[in-house]
């Protein structure tokens, strides 16, 4: 499955859990926030698919994902992107939502 599509189909898993998605251009790397009492993922329009996807993953890993319906490669998907994130953390990386 390709990124876009991976992008589209977990915006969808945070819609269908009550998470609004916006995408807003501006120097930071985005994330899930509140926004007036409502969940919020914001995604930087300027960022390629791949660090949209890797918001969405971090985002939905907190959410009670596991009573979705996520097609298998979604699935492998947000693993593969949570290792990801579990590695780059152990290197040193952190958050950094102004990259």
């Amino acid at each position: 499955m390709k990124t876009p599509a991976l992008v589209q189909a977990l915006e969808e898993a945070h819609r269908q859990l009550g998470v609004a998605v916006r995408r807003d251009r501006g120097p930071f790397r985005g994330g899930r926030c509140t926004v007036d009492g409502q969940e919020v993922v914001v995604l930087n329009r300027q960022h390629p698919p791949e660090a949209q996807l890797a918001v969405l993953a971090e985002s939905l890993r907190t959410l009670p994902h596991e009573q979705l319906y996520l097609r298998p490669a979604v699935r492998a998907a947000l693993e593969d992107a949570w290792a990801a994130g579990d590695a780059g953390q152990q290197q040193g990386g952190g958050d950094d939502l102004a990259a």
